[in-house]
């Protein structure tokens, strides 16, 4: 303990301290608090221990596989406050400067693995409430929070953010009737019963949402999976029909006004009832459409929306699971195209969300199995996915046994691993290999800047893929050294060793595997972490070399 935390400590200026060392706590406590000081002190420095020990250990522990699913029970059964825990992962990712990569790589992976599990807490408990206590908004935020777990989202900020919006609605509607019972009652505590006062709420919110702040549809990026990120579309103000439709209908429902939302295919919709409330003919409403501007639609102006007609049961209105049921859709299906992600973590995140609403739904078990089983990750937890899957649906049972049999073969394979392959560069079969781990390349055809992780003597990749990438054509083809390389739009390659050259210009490599091979950036270049180096113990020493021959004698 540094001798200004001792002196603290003899003091008693326990408060003083904690907010020195720790000031993302203070949300926590309040000084009044009656707490023992000195028992928070200690149990947030033992959690500090506790979380420092647990990411030292997963470089080792999973290096050369994804973290598996039961790779975090440490974590799951702490003696600690989980706060003071991702208090100090926290203050991992925090650190300033360019070292520490690979714990910062870490203890991403455990604070996304920590909030993930609360939020799905969180979702099941609101998915339990009564359908009058499930907020849109609140659903929203969750789905929000689920995919994007270490951004700061709340339903707190978020609410205030739409209260705001509808601070703004009030102060258009005052201009056009003093006396309208919006501006009297607290947010939704009376609904305005007259057509005609309704109308006047939805014309000042068009004003508001569509001239005064510029709200619209995404048209021009109408894929992009932050158009379904409540948080995202309050900065951005913009998204797709159903995002828009919650914000709309929470702050109609604020001032009064009870629109409901109508699971229309295609283009999500709200509808706003001008006779007698509850009623089933469908042209007893008007609809909403968010995402153009709130333009009000006749039946028929919504089938020329999409350009042809429906059936009457898509014109009813749907409960807030079924809501979020289709914003995880959307999610799920923009999953499905990513191409740069290689992880696929959207759509690994989004059918999680989709399996905690309906976990016995046997065509998302089986895309969750197929896509652990592609990844090759996790093998344990797709084996009890299909076990699952075969117990509600036996007709599923060659797709079923398929995947077991080569599931179980992956496992076995695992098990006969002896360990990592050293490469040592005095190896003769070695010697063309011109490039080491850690330096900062260029690609001379694809111009993509990119930093070396691996490296093969040969090309290691089947003959398929050496077909596919053409590799046939290149001068020396399959027989020169090929480098795994990570690139900095976030993919990892394997270029043929005249492709690469070193960069003039070295520079960081935005990539989010960085820190599972490397611990440092030095300017230069990377510094291979120890579980990198053991696996190509000679390389560090050629790339310091390198890099002082190619940069010392540029600067001369």
């Amino acid at each position: 303990m540094s001798e200004v935390i001792e002196c603290s400590l003899k003091l008693g200026g326990i408060w003083e301290l904690l907010r020195w060392l720790w000031p993302s706590l203070l949300k926590y406590y309040s000084h009044s608090d009656s707490v023992s000081w000195l028992e928070e002190y200690k149990a947030r420095h033992n959690a500090g221990l506790e979380a420092q020990r647990i990411v030292a250990s997963f470089s080792k522990r999973f290096f050369s596989e994804h973290v598996p699913c039961d790779g975090f029970s440490d974590i799951e059964t702490l003696g600690c406050p989980s706060h003071f825990f991702e208090d100090e992962l926290m203050c991992i990712l925090n650190m300033e400067g360019r070292k520490g990569l690979t714990w910062k790589y870490y203890a991403k992976k455990i604070l996304y693995f920590l909030r993930q599990q609360n939020i799905l807490k969180n979702l099941k408990e609101y998915l339990q409430r009564p359908t009058e206590r499930q907020s849109f908004l609140e659903g929203a935020v969750l789905i929000d929070q689920y995919c994007n777990p270490l951004s700061d989202i709340c339903l707190k900020s978020v609410q205030a953010q739409v209260d705001d919006i509808t601070d703004k609605v009030r102060k258009v509607l005052r201009t056009k009737n003093p006396r309208h019972p919006s501006l009297a009652s607290k947010a939704g505590e009376v609904l305005v019963p007259e057509v005609e006062l309704q109308r006047q709420v939805l014309d000042a919110m068009n004003c508001v949402l569509y001239e005064q702040l510029k709200y619209k549809g995404n048209e021009l990026d109408y894929y992009n999976s932050l158009n379904s990120y409540i948080h995202q579309v309050l900065i951005r103000r913009t998204g797709i029909p159903i995002s828009l439709s919650v914000l709309y209908l929470t702050i109609a429902r604020q001032l009064g006004v009870k629109l409901e939302p109508v699971n229309f295919p295609s283009h999500f919709l709200l509808r706003w009832c001008q006779g007698k409330e509850g009623s089933t003919d469908i042209f007893d409403y008007t609809y909403i459409d968010a995402f153009g501007k709130g333009k009000q639609l006749t039946v028929k102006e919504c089938e020329y929306l999409i350009g042809h007609h429906v059936t009457e049961e898509f014109y009813g209105v749907v409960t807030s699971k079924e809501v979020l049921q289709r914003m995880v859709g959307n999610l799920l299906n923009l999953g499905k195209r990513e191409s740069t992600d290689q992880s696929y973590q959207l759509l690994r995140d989004s059918l999680d969300l989709y399996l905690a609403m309906y976990p016995d739904n046997v065509q998302h078990l089986m895309l969750q199995a197929r896509l652990y089983f592609h990844l090759g990750i996790w093998p344990e937890k797709v084996l009890d996915i299909l076990q699952h899957i075969q117990a509600l649906d036996p007709s599923q049972h060659g797709a079923v046994g398929y995947l077991v049999q080569h599931t179980l073969e992956h496992i076995e394979r695992r098990k006969e691993e002896l360990g990592p392959e050293v490469k040592h560069r005095s190896d003769e079969k070695h010697k063309e290999v011109c490039f080491s781990i850690g330096l900062i390349m260029k690609h001379k055809r694809y111009g993509y800047n990119c930093v070396i992780y691996g490296w093969d003597p040969a090309c290691m990749m089947g003959h398929e893929w050496i077909r596919n990438m053409n590799v046939h054509s290149l001068p020396h083809g399959p027989h020169q050294p090929f480098y795994n390389v990570l690139v900095e739009d976030g993919s990892c390659r394997y270029a043929a060793q005249e492709n690469l050259e070193y960069n003039s210009e070295p520079r960081e490599i935005p990539h989010p595997d960085i820190g599972r091979y490397f611990s440092e950036f030095t300017g230069l270049h990377y510094l291979a972490n120890t579980e990198l180096e053991i696996r190509y113990p000679e390389d560090l020493e050629l790339t310091r070399a390198t890099v002082q021959k190619i940069y010392s004698s540029g600067k001369e």
